[in-house]
């Protein structure tokens, strides 16, 4: 089996797609330019001959499914909606959008075969140069082939190099029925990379009960534990008056945003913090002398110690209302997401399947308690548990993002495996 060109081609394609998410828009998708690859998407999955193919043109959502063929199942075929009888059958998720801190318009990717270790020239005219030494990453991938910009754009690897090995998967096995597989289904999904999180995929309509998210960088690792995740909010108000008289009437909101900045622990910051460390994190300041806003992220693993951080903001607020008086300070905290792993536990098998299928492409899986959170945090405590397998890609969200072709290869092997476990 030789995916080479198949992987990189629909890489290639997907790349040229500008599908940026955004941060401010409150639309739904956040850009209507996701459509434009969930159209693409849509399509192939009807060329390559998958079933229930769906775009759900309100919240850009794509869904694919290819049936199962065991014996036992193909007497009692799966509606759209219903999960395939037995445990054969799971599901696979990635998203469409690339993150919107770089440019993703005009993506011009290019290959270099047989990377012979040195530094990379993304760009001759403009003399940008990809060097060794600033990532030393680079090095794994000697004699592979690997997928660049132009180094003015990112290149979205994140995530299409998953929807890349997943398609190819897909076509395989739907042109390859001698291989003996329970359901599988397919849910593409936008805004991940601006906290989208897949709220908007209708697990009914996906059907399967379990499933795997596609959306990390390096290959063979998986991941089963995430933070636990809030935002917090700070309304600060406070009382503006000419500074000549202002003794004992001033209430400066910008001193306050500053006096509760200065309270959060050095210890606790994303900087200073590493492994499974929590932290607090200061995203934006906006302030006047009447009015000040500050929003904070929260994250930790542990719920216990999650828990006693948003209680320690709670406990900031209440300072400063008792320092300056109340209503000063309004605190508002909103859940974002939570560590997956209560959730994973209590279906081992998933990461049994996973590991034997990484095992069996001829690498050690590896597991990280990733310092973020991905779709399967949402979708597990929706009631589909769902781990995270790695994309393959490097630096993203950067310019000098790349993707290995044979690390999306991989990808499709491992999944053809695990499609093997599942179906045992």
């Amino acid at each position: 089996m030789n995916f080479h060109d198949k992987v990189r081609d629909r890489l290639i394609r997907y790349a040229k797609i500008d599908t940026q998410s955004s941060n401010t828009s409150k639309t739904v998708p956040t850009t209507a330019r996701q459509f434009d690859l969930a159209r693409v998407l849509t399509d192939e999955l009807k060329s390559i001959g998958a079933s229930d193919v769906y775009l759900d043109e309100t919240n850009c959502v794509v869904y694919g499914r290819i049936p199962s063929n065991l014996p036992e199942e193909a007497e009692h075929p799966a509606e759209a909606g219903q999960a395939s009888p037995g445990s054969h059958s799971f599901g696979l998720v990635a998203h469409m959008d690339t993150a919107p801190d770089a440019s993703g318009e005009n993506v011009k990717p290019w290959v270099l075969e047989n990377y012979d270790g040195s530094d990379i020239v993304l760009n001759k005219e403009k003399n940008i140069v990809m060097k060794v030494s600033q990532y030393p990453n680079l090095k794994n991938y000697i004699g592979q082939d690997l997928v660049l910009t132009d180094g003015t754009t990112l290149l979205g690897g994140d995530d299409k190099a998953s929807l890349a090995a997943i398609m190819t998967m897909a076509e395989y096995l739907l042109a390859h029925p001698e291989i003996k597989h329970g359901q599988i289904d397919l849910g593409f999904t936008p805004d991940e990379e601006v906290g989208g999180l897949a709220r908007n995929l209708d697990l009914d309509r996906f059907g399967s009960k379990v499933a795997y998210t596609l959306d990390g960088d390096y290959l063979g690792y998986y991941e089963d534990e995430t933070f636990n995740a809030s935002q917090a909010d700070f309304e600060i108000h406070g009382i503006s008056v000419h500074t000549g008289t202002a003794k004992g009437i001033m209430k400066n909101a910008n001193r306050i945003a500053a006096q509760l900045i200065d309270s959060l622990p050095q210890t606790d910051l994303p900087e200073t913090t590493q492994g499974r460390q929590g932290f607090y994190h200061v995203v934006s300041v906006s302030s006047t002398v009447e009015n000040a806003h500050v929003t904070m992220i929260v994250r930790d693993h542990d719920a216990d110690k999650f828990a006693d951080r948003e209680n320690f903001l709670r406990s900031r607020a209440q300072e400063l209302n008792r320092q300056y008086g109340p209503g000063t300070v309004e605190l508002t905290i909103t859940p974002t997401y939570r560590n997956m792993k209560e959730i994973i536990d209590t279906v081992p098998y998933l990461i049994d399947h996973l590991k034997a299928a990484i095992r069996k492409a001829g690498i050690e899986p590896k597991s990280v308690a990733f310092r973020g959170g991905t779709d399967g945090s949402a979708l597990s405590w929706r009631g589909l548990p769902s781990p995270n397998l790695s994309a393959g890609y490097e630096n993203a969200h950067g310019r000098f993002e790349y993707v290995p072709i044979q690390s999306m290869e991989k990808n499709v092997e491992i999944l053809l495996n695990l499609v093997q476990e599942f179906a045992k």
